[in-house]
């Protein structure tokens, strides 16, 4: 059996996301091998996509073709390649659903579910709306109790097919269309889900690529999916078993390959810190000493030091001019300060 250390891991997961060296491609490249860039704040997911491209800007990543914004693993907003759309979707689609978090008074049955899905499919085929305007729409095509102000979020109601939205996104009928000013719209964007063994292979892969060694206990954390349905997805998949610090872990057949070390110093942007976290290692391992208490439960701009969460950094813009304060949690080597 294969026996990778903890700075083997570190080495490959630099180099696999491109904090070591740049990757070469475009913009959906680099999201293709990070399983998907979390977009939650969209100039941080063009940031991040763009320190991971030699000479590339925000401005490179915002005229790129290829890409989708909708919701993906954990429900959150995330970047994918278009190409790559239907496995995501296949394989969102085949996670169990936990319970729901809504109440009687608010979520809605099967039957009004598939409605909604069929209305905001027609309503946003060929168009990008608004919330607003999708409302209006589904209220012609569902019905007024589709808009009903029942779901609680960010101390207001929103209308009741909004429970929804994450769930018309893995269907396959609702995506982020581009901002009208500040509003987001949504859109159709046409796809049908892959089937769900090819997508889950499909998925599974990419995880290992981006974050392998892994578990399947830490993939259904990044998935948000149950653990022992996790551990069934891998035991239909032809994976390797290694060890990581004498512990069991699974990449691709034949993935055994490790960069040379180099020290590598990276600030990362907001949400591309969580998603180095939720990708998962050991939290013993990825978050040392202070890191444990001051970084790990927060989303913080991180400072990586050789793959390890070794601080934050902070940003102030006054004008033209954008002030930025590194707090390490580590003694820094003079190469790594300049």
């Amino acid at each position: 059996m294969h026996r990778f250390s903890w700075t083997d891991v570190c080495a490959r997961r630099l180099a696999r996301h491109g904090l070591s060296v740049p990757l070469a491609g475009q913009p959906v490249d680099v999201v293709s091998a990070m399983a998907g860039t979390h977009a939650q704040v969209q100039s941080a997911a063009e940031l991040g996509i763009a320190l991971r491209l030699d000479g590339a800007t925000r401005a490179d990543v915002q005229q790129a073709p290829g890409l989708v914004k909708t919701f993906g693993q954990r429900g959150t907003v995330h970047l994918l390649p278009a190409s790559e759309l239907p496995l995501w979707l296949g394989a969102l689609s085949a996670v169990p659903p936990g319970p729901s978090p809504w109440d009687e008074n608010v979520r809605m049955t099967d039957e009004q579910t598939e409605t909604v899905f069929a209305a905001i499919g027609k309503a946003l085929d060929g168009k990008e709306l608004t919330v607003d305007e999708l409302t209006e729409a589904l209220v012609e095509l569902a019905g007024p109790w589709a808009s009903d102000r029942v779901m609680p979020a960010f101390q207001d109601l929103w209308p009741r097919w909004r429970t929804v939205t994450h769930l018309a996104a893995v269907r396959g009928v609702l995506a982020f269309g581009a901002n009208k000013g500040r509003k987001i719209t949504y859109t159709n964007p046409g796809v049908t889900p892959a089937p769900t063994q090819e997508s889950l292979e499909h998925v599974v892969r990419s995880y290992l690529r981006a974050y392998g060694p892994s578990t399947p206990q830490r993939f259904a954390h990044w998935l948000n999916a149950p653990i022992k349905w996790a551990t069934e997805v891998f035991a239909s998949i032809e994976l390797e078993q290694v060890e990581v610090e004498g512990e069991p872990a699974w990449v691709l057949p034949g993935d055994l390959a490790v960069p040379e070390v180099t020290e590598c110093v990276r600030l990362l942007p907001y949400f591309d810190g969580y998603s180095y976290r939720v990708g998962n290692q050991p939290p013993s391992l990825l978050y040392p000493g202070k890191a444990k208490d001051r970084v790990m439960r927060a989303n913080f701009q991180n400072l990586i030091v050789n793959g390890t969460v070794a601080g934050l950094w902070h940003q102030r813009k006054s004008g033209r001019r954008v002030d930025i304060t590194v707090e390490s949690l580590v003694k820094l080597t003079k190469k790594a300060t300049r």
